[in-house]
């Protein structure tokens, strides 16, 4: 069929399947009639945008909520403040009793749940299924449930979908054959990859593919006794590629190459799509029989935007709807066309798709076995019935299931009918003409973006995207070459020499001891002092550099890193055993630091003027003098670089003494720094021992600034020690130290816990809990206590504990013995005190720490006030909010803090008196990014401003103050 005729068919097409099309929404509103409370809020939603968003809030947290009284308080909270009239919403907020209000809007929402979810269990889902087949209908059916967190979860996932198969194929042995619909087999369920593994990562791409393909194995076997198709739904673009390599392998092994029964799903929104779709094709032509292919647009287009942003990653959905369309017509075409090979599902909600995909079937000659048309419960029933009538299967989308793990699935239908964008309400409540509807898309120029959010000329470098088969391939490169690199020395280096040293340490791997990294000369204190002397040589023509010259070498250091980037992260798994994701935004925080200091000096280096006749000001910043700078060995990177370069592009020189446990990683940070153009008499490297010649630095009168990182008993001890007045010393010295916390996170019983427990489970065990920012405390409302730390102790346990440098591994080892033994200590006295509920096997030979958790913890139980810098939680019991908010501030700390809530006033509450120096609402705690989140505390958290803040050079700087009288004899220049 020539293009012309194809348009033609296609809008003919078009118009009889709208041409149906019973009473609307849109055409409610216009004739007046009276909207069911589930209609009002749709009314409500699309014509509002900043009520869509408060309004889907509020439906988001509505099953969390216990009581009329609640829900009745969160109706007051998230729309009482609504800045657009709404007709019937005042008068529900403030005519209606509280109870009546909450009866009718959770009436309504639970309608419109009802829309879109086909049952809430087995029977109520039969009894819908049999009513669909009256139409006739076909039917996939999906067991509600976005976030499988635990193995625990997992396994009753899979056990959920055998027995729902079981159900499903004994009652279809009652229903009576039609063959309109049942040419393809009568039951099919549909399922996600993700919820088969709750460790499912990219990253780990062959122990994820292991872990899943055993249980699909298991359903698939199951599917065909019962005689069920199974359909595999496509989720978020991270776990795109990986979900297509494990079910083309498991499709290819000989016990599946033949099932024909089973499918996959493309998301036409994505725009290597097509590429995806020309792959498919080539494999099934190997495989030898058809699968199916699921053809959608996509729902989650706001999500992978978002996450583009946030990452700095390219976005790899269509910015442009338009582009979206006519990517499914060109699939649908490209779908169709091979037909022998893939049984075409298009599924959509669009008149003009589905009629495109009609008008190419029939110039095509499509088999009624290789087509069908799917659509949402619940949504596009005119256009349905529309195709039934013209003769083809329709089959519909199903899913069922209560409403708490449904809540994200009616959200993304909210969303997508509400949409300015979408079809059915440009057809339905917008009330769009025909002839608009149904005209071909016409692309737009749409060019991958990557998007790079810039705050006042800086922005985040992004980490690595491993679920790119490229990146993980030359990460895995890279941790090869450096293992191939240990055992080297690394001296100590002032003025440009490699300094001898009396003494060797060996730095080691603390998940395989046996390994040593590097050989580490430790300094004397006569080489501490030549280093000071050097410094104090240096600064005279270093601080006269300009601050753009020193900002240019920051730069420079920065995109060496980039160049480095994986090299890097090899050397922190390595050295300090930290896991390949967290070693790899280390490197990117330590980037972001030089990019931003160096941005912040050339702000601070424009004098601050006040003129006024016969008189001017300047106001100006200025270097201090010799810096040495302490980091900790939990960031030997990031913290080490962050505090070096604010140092260098201030103009000061430095003594970098690294923690001796990363010495190695600090070497080589070093000589990114000389790489960069750092003089290396303005730079010195000086490995050795803290309580010796760390001690001998802090002490030296020449010493002008301490910048430190570390526990609270070293730092406290800096601090009195600078305090000193010593003999020939004629400044009062700077001490800048972040010296830790025991960060508490509150879970409200409005939270999504889903999210709260993954938040917590990171937050807590991440690196090991080797983090000053890490959650080592979580206080829960005793209304959801029982639930959430049974969900938490299970996705806890379900964390793969092992080497840093496996892909898989979720927990590494401790730093070295010393920490384990002191771990284990607390852990032993928690045992007296608290009730432990988790301690899992580790493995043997390295520095291995369970993740453990206490239940019915006291707040003023050393579990809950001291630091232990490991992966231990305590876990306690809060009656009410206020109370759980007087519990988190009660410690001698103030570092970070989180909330999870869904509760307006909570959120608000916390942020006015969480007395925290980082507060984190509905997310986890550590991962702070340099001028997004400017990260530091106070109490006995900390000495000095955020870190990547705008306040922090000036720590490093002198102000002075310059003002000359410009009068002579009376006159003075004009202005």
């Amino acid at each position: 069929m020539i293009a012309s005729s194809l348009e033609e068919r296609t809008q003919e097409i078009a118009r009889k399947i709208l041409g149906s099309a019973p009473s609307s929404l849109w055409s409610r509103l216009t004739e007046g009639i009276e909207l069911r409370w589930d209609d009002r809020i749709m009314s409500w939603a699309m014509g509002n945008d900043n009520l869509r968003v408060q309004l889907f809030r509020l439906i988001d947290c509505l099953p969390a909520l216990q009581s009329k009284g609640e829900i009745a308080r969160h109706l007051r909270e998230y729309l009482g403040n609504a800045s657009v009239e709404v007709p019937g919403l005042k008068t529900l907020l403030q005519v209606t009793a509280d109870q009546l209000a909450a009866t009718a809007f959770a009436t309504g929402v639970s309608a419109l749940a009802r829309r879109y979810i086909c049952g809430q269990n087995a029977p109520e889902a039969l009894k819908a299924i049999e009513q669909l087949r009256k139409v006739p209908h076909a039917f996939s059916i999906d067991i509600l449930g976005e976030a499988v967190i635990s193995e625990q979860e997992a396994k009753q996932y899979l056990e959920k979908y055998c027995y729902l198969m079981e159900e499903l194929a004994q009652r279809a042995q009652t229903w009576q054959s039609i063959p309109q619909i049942d040419n393809a087999p009568v039951v099919q369920v549909s399922v996600k990859l993700s919820a088969f593994y709750s460790q499912f990562d990219p990253l780990a791409s062959e122990v994820t593919a292991a872990k899943v393909s055993q249980p699909v194995r298991i359903l698939l076997r199951r599917a065909k006794e019962l005689g069920c198709a199974v359909h595999f739904d496509m989720e978020q673009y991270a776990y795109k590629s990986l979900t297509l390599q494990i079910l083309q392998q498991i499709l290819m092994e000989d016990e599946f190459r033949e099932r024909t029964d089973v499918g996959l799903t493309l998301q036409a929104y994505l725009r290597d799509s097509e590429a995806d779709l020309q792959a498919i094709i080539e494999w099934v032509k190997r495989r030898g029989y058809p699968i199916t292919v699921r053809l959608v647009k996509g729902a989650y287009w706001d999500q992978e935007t978002i996450k583009a942003y946030q990452m700095g990653w390219s976005q790899p959905v269509f910015n442009h709807k338009a582009n979206t369309d006519y990517n499914y017509e060109k699939l649908t075409q490209l779908l169709l066309a091979n037909h022998q090979y893939l049984y075409g599902a298009i599924a959509s909600h669009n008149a003009r798709s589905l009629a495109k995909a009609i008008a190419i079937a029939s110039d095509l000659k499509v088999p009624p076995r290789a087509l069908e048309f799917q659509m949402l419960y619940g949504m596009g029933e005119k256009y349905a019935k529309a195709i039934a009538d013209m003769g083809h299967r329709v089959r519909i989308y199903c899913p069922f299931g209560e409403l708490i793990p449904g809540m994200s699935y009616l959200i993304r239908r909210l969303l997508e009918n509400t949409a300015n964008s979408s079809f059915l309400r440009l057809s339905s409540y917008d009330g769009r003409e025909i002839e608009e509807l149904i005209k071909a898309p016409q692309p737009v120029d749409d060019p991958p973006q990557v998007l790079i959010k810039v705050f006042a000329g800086f922005h985040n470098a992004p980490s690595t995207d491993f679920s790119l088969a490229v990146h993980r391939d030359r990460a895995q490169a890279a941790l090869a070459q450096v293992k191939s690199l240990f055992g080297k020395t690394y001296l100590p280096r002032v003025n440009g020499q490699q300094l001898e040293t009396e003494f060797l340490v060996n730095s080691f791997n603390p998940c395989e001891p046996e390994e040593v990294v590097g050989k580490i000369g430790i300094a004397s204190i006569s080489q501490a002092d030549y280093a000071v002397q050097t410094a104090k040589r240096a600064f005279a023509a270093w601080s006269s550099t300009t601050p753009q010259e020193r900002a240019q070498i920051m730069r420079r250091a920065a995109d060496l890193m980039e160049q480095k980037r994986a090299e890097l992260s090899a050397w922190i798994v390595y050295e300090v055993a930290k896991p390949l994701r967290e070693a790899d935004a280390e490197v990117s925080e330590a980037i972001d630091f030089c990019r931003y200091y160096a941005k912040e000096m050339e702000r601070l280096s424009q004098p601050i003027t006040r003129h006024l006749p016969g008189e001017e000001n300047f106001y100006s910043y200025h270097p201090k003098g010799v810096a040495v700078v302490i980091p900790p060995w939990n960031f030997p990177l990031a913290i080490a670089t962050g505090m070096t370069a604010a140092s260098l592009v201030t103009g000061n020189t430095v003594i970098l003494k690294p923690a001796e446990q990363a010495s190695v990683v600090a070497n080589h940070l070093v000589e990114v720094f000389y790489r960069a153009g750092v003089p290396q008499e303005v730079l010195s490297y000086l490995p050795a021992k803290g309580a010796v010649v760390g001690e001998y630095l802090v002490k030296h009168p020449e010493v002008q600034l301490i910048a430190f990182t570390g526990s609270q008993e070293v730092g406290c001890r800096i601090y009195a020690e600078a305090a000193v007045l010593r003999p020939g010393q004629r400044h009062l010295k700077k001490v800048i130290a972040e010296m830790g916390g025991k960060n508490a996170i509150i879970v409200d019983e409005s939270a999504d816990l889903d999210q709260a427990v993954v938040g917590v489970v990171n937050s807590a065990f991440g690196y090991a809990g080797q983090k000053c920012s890490a959650c080592a405390r979580v206080i829960v409302l005793s209304s959801i206590y029982n639930i959430f730390l049974a969900r938490l102790v299970e996705a806890t346990r379900s964390l793969t504990v092992g080497p840093a440098h496996l892909p898989e591994t979720k927990v590494s080892a401790v730093i070295d013995g010393k920490a384990q033994a002191k771990i284990h200590q607390f852990i032993e006295q928690g045992k007296a005190t608290a009730r432990l509920v988790l301690s899992l096997p580790v493995p043997e030979g390295g520095y291995y720490v369970s993740p453990t958790i206490f239940a019915e913890v006291d707040p003023e139980d050393a579990l809950a006030q001291q630091e232990i810098f490991g992966p231990v939680l305590a876990v306690m019991r809060a009656e009410n909010f206020a109370q759980a908010l007087a519990i988190a501030n009660d410690t001698a700390y103030a570092l970070t803090g989180g909330l999870y809530s869904r509760t307006p006033s909570h959120i608000e509450r916390a942020k006015a008196e969480f007395a925290v120096g980082n507060l984190y609402i509905n997310r986890g705690i550590t991962g702070a990014l340099v001028d997004r989140h400017p990260f530091g505390g106070f109490k006995l958290s900390g000495i000095g401003s955020k870190a990547g803040g705008q306040d922090y050079l000036l720590q490093f700087l002198e102000p002075r103050c310059v003002s000359e009288n410009t009068q002579r004899q009376g006159f003075a220049p004009l202005e």
